[in-house]
């Protein structure tokens, strides 16, 4: 994919090592007396190490890279300890990147470890939740991956009134729902369908959850409000290549910026090693079909 990431210009590079410790990814690492950017993905081209270059070595240009990874960094991160965790954080907040900062939250409660004080503060004070979807997990527990299980007097083969007669019952399998705080490697993904649906579609069509949620995994998204897209992108990849799901719906309205839901999602399946099949469900504002095919990626 095309975008910002850091270059270095190996005449001008004296292998001092300034720009090393001011990469908190860790993508930067000096290998026969100059300094090597060890792997695009680990690049969030923010740029925190060019200044630190004596010789103006380092500069920030857009091209061709893997798409940046913050659960892969924060694996990384994580062996380091709290310090190199809270230091992580505290870059991402700096640089108002509310979405990858989402996302490592998410990743340090889904595997239980404890947010670094400062951090942590930073979160309940708000840090951690600038920019509309962009970062709204932070640290709370209600980020925290958790399936959901339906017992079968609550999953009905047909859709039907519950015992009180207050409306069908839930088909939501699993928790969070966000792209930005989907964990890939939950056990629900794993080989799952998913449906990929706008922030708006379950409010347009009454029988969401029986004609188009059941027996899938579920992310929601809005391709015209949140920040972070890129981080979409990279998501979807994992979800294909990593949690190997089945297929992807990708549900819509007919509003015309609806359509980059389903712009990013190509972009994932064109990324992606492993093919899936892709279903797109375009709904009217009423909340009927409009139309439901395959699309080609």
């Amino acid at each position: 994919m095309l975008r910002e990431i850091i270059e270095i210009d190996e005449e001008l590079c004296i292998g001092c090592g300034n720009c090393v410790p001011n990469c908190h990814q860790g993508a930067l690492q000096v290998i026969d007396g100059k300094c090597r950017l060890i792997s695009d993905l680990f690049c969030e081209g923010l740029g925190a190490c060019v200044g630190h270059c004596p010789t103006g070595a380092m500069t920030i240009e857009k091209r061709e890279a893997v798409a940046y990874d913050e659960l892969e960094v924060m694996e990384r991160m994580s062996a380091g300890g709290p310090n190199v965790i809270r230091a992580h954080l505290e870059h991402l907040e700096q640089h108002k990147q509310d979405a990858y900062l989402a996302q490592a939250h998410a990743y340090l409660e889904e595997h239980g470890i404890a947010v670094p004080r400062a951090a942590a503060l930073h979160a309940h004070q708000g840090g951690g939740h600038g920019g509309r979807h962009g970062g709204g997990g932070g640290g709370c527990p209600g980020s925290r991956a958790r399936s959901i299980g339906l017992a079968v007097a609550d999953a009905p083969s047909t859709p039907a009134a519950n015992v009180n007669g207050q409306g069908a019952s839930s088909e939501l399998r699993q928790w969070p729902i966000q792209l930005h705080l989907v964990p890939p490697h939950a056990p629900y993904f794993q080989g799952a369908d998913v449906l990929l649906a706008a922030d708006c579609t379950a409010f347009a069509v009454g029988a969401f959850h029986q004609d188009f949620l059941r027996g899938k995994a579920l992310a929601i998204a809005c391709p015209k409000l949140d920040q972070g897209q890129e981080a979409y992108i990279a998501k979807l990849v994992s979800l294909i290549d990593d949690a190997r799901i089945n297929t992807l719906t990708v549900m819509i309205m007919e509003v015309p910026c609806c359509g980059g839901l389903i712009r990013i999602a190509q972009e994932a399946c064109a990324s992606a090693q492993r093919k899936v099949p892709v279903k797109q469900v375009v709904l009217s504002l009423e909340g009927k079909i409009i139309h439901e095919d395959w699309v080609v990626v």
